[in-house]
């Protein structure tokens, strides 16, 4: 039986459906508002609205809950792979042993790139930013890779080619930025030692594969491989819309994960330190700081728009970060300083009736750093991460039997109709 949510406008009535999720979510259906009543919603920012139906992602920001296909961030985080949860979240379900061998069969294939793209590369400024160059490489393997006849096989090869080439771009970027040789992938390691090691091996110095820091790389990627309707997530579905290839999609959201206020929070984390470290300022000044309404400075890493208790990722990452810290035993004054602030928020009357915990841009910014990750490379190995949710979430719009090209309305405030007047007219 359908509920109804009762609208009265100008004196009638109308009757607006209910959507409930399977979760216990409410959503009343506006689709045919305009149409019926000629009005339109406003909603800044898209707060309050729902663009879609998905079965991919369940989050509660109240309860601090997170679960990809059903399944708790938690239990993917202690037992699971960052290559079992990009099938999980591309597929559906959890892969069984002989998919997952041939699903890192692909990987494999898939991992090179073509020679050419280095000179693509090598004619980028070099004070360009990684997320750029990612952004524009990614547009650019559209050329070097023509679709296949095969629908279906050209989807699954293009997922593919995308989640292996995109950390091979990657480290190409970072070893080419720096003028070294690069690094290519190698069939006999995992998806995460392979990314470590094109990033941090050379003939000088031969990068020796720690178990704990590639766990610790792992339980990254999946923390953040997708989470519901964020900013680049929406930015994908909206390109996506436009019935554009997959790459293309892909890019926009990396450009729409290259903010600060998005995929760029964990380095603004660093920043942050770094500007505390280089002023000298004491964490209770910090702290000041933060509480004072009047100062422009902000504490970056703590609270959540979503989240209104702990950050069920954050609560992981601070747990790999404690482990990851004991295990390398780093000695780095930009580490003491988090310890000291966390430590202090925890405990602080202000922060937690603010919920301002530390969430997971706090300790991620804190875990590359410890594995040796240049900040400037820290959005790119969340775009890596998120890359898996992006794909489910295209191929998810794609086959939606109710999807429509997006076309958000407007309220337009501007000027009524004026005339135009003649350049010598005007004053």
């Amino acid at each position: 039986m359908t509920e109804y949510a009762t609208l009265t406008l100008e004196g009638k009535t109308y009757q607006l459906p209910v959507i409930t999720g399977t979760e216990g979510e409410k959503a009343i259906d506006i689709s045919k508002l305009r149409q019926d009543t000629g009005y339109i919603t406003m909603d800044i920012g898209f707060a309050n609205t729902g663009s879609c139906k998905s079965d991919i992602t369940f989050m509660d920001g109240e309860k601090g809950v997170l679960r990809y296909r059903g399944i708790p961030i938690e239990q993917l985080a202690e037992h699971s792979s960052f290559r079992e949860v990009t099938y999980l979240l591309i597929n559906g379900d959890l892969p069984t042993k002989k998919q997952l061998n041939r699903f890192s069969v692909l990987l494999n294939d898939q991992s090179l790139v073509h020679e050419d793209m280095q000179l693509f590369f090598q004619h980028y400024p070099r004070l360009s930013h990684p997320m750029g160059i990612l952004s524009s490489m990614v547009t650019a393997l559209k050329g070097f890779y023509p679709y296949l006849e095969d629908l279906e096989e050209e989807v699954n090869i293009t997922v593919t080619r995308l989640i292996s080439k995109i950390r091979t771009l990657a480290a190409m970027s970072y070893k080419i930025s720096l003028g070294h040789k690069v690094v290519y992938p190698r069939p006999d390691l995992t998806y995460c030692e392979n990314f470590l090691n094109m990033m941090f091996d050379s003939p000088v110095r031969p990068y020796k594969i720690e178990r704990e820091v590639v766990k610790a790389l792992s339980i990254f990627l999946i923390l953040h491989a997708d989470h519901e309707q964020n900013c680049s997530t929406s930015a994908v579905r909206v390109v996506g819309s436009g019935r554009v290839n997959l790459y293309a999609a892909i890019s926009a959201g990396i450009a729409a994960l290259w903010g600060r206020l998005h995929g760029g929070a964990n380095q603004a984390v660093i920043e942050m330190l770094e500007g505390i470290l280089k002023e000298g300022l004491t964490v209770e000044k910090v702290v000041e700081k933060a509480k004072d309404k009047n100062d422009p400075f902000r504490l970056m890493g703590f609270g959540h728009r979503v989240y209104k208790t702990y950050d069920p990722r954050a609560k992981i990452m601070k747990a790999m970060c404690d482990r990851l810290l004991a295990k390398l035993h780093i000695d780095d004054p930009l580490l003491d300083i988090a310890n000291e602030l966390e430590e202090i928020a925890l405990s602080d009357d202000y922060f937690i009736e603010k919920n301002l915990y530390p969430n997971i841009d706090f300790y991620s910014g804190i875990v590359l750093r410890a594995i040796g990750i240049p900040t400037n490379m820290f959005t790119v190995m969340f775009a890596i991460g998120r890359l898996p949710g992006w794909i489910s979430q295209w191929r998810e719009s794609v086959d939606d039997p109710e999807w429509r090209i997006s076309r958000p309305r407007q309220i337009y405030i501007g000027p009524t109709e004026r005339n135009y007047l003649p350049v010598e007219e005007r004053r």
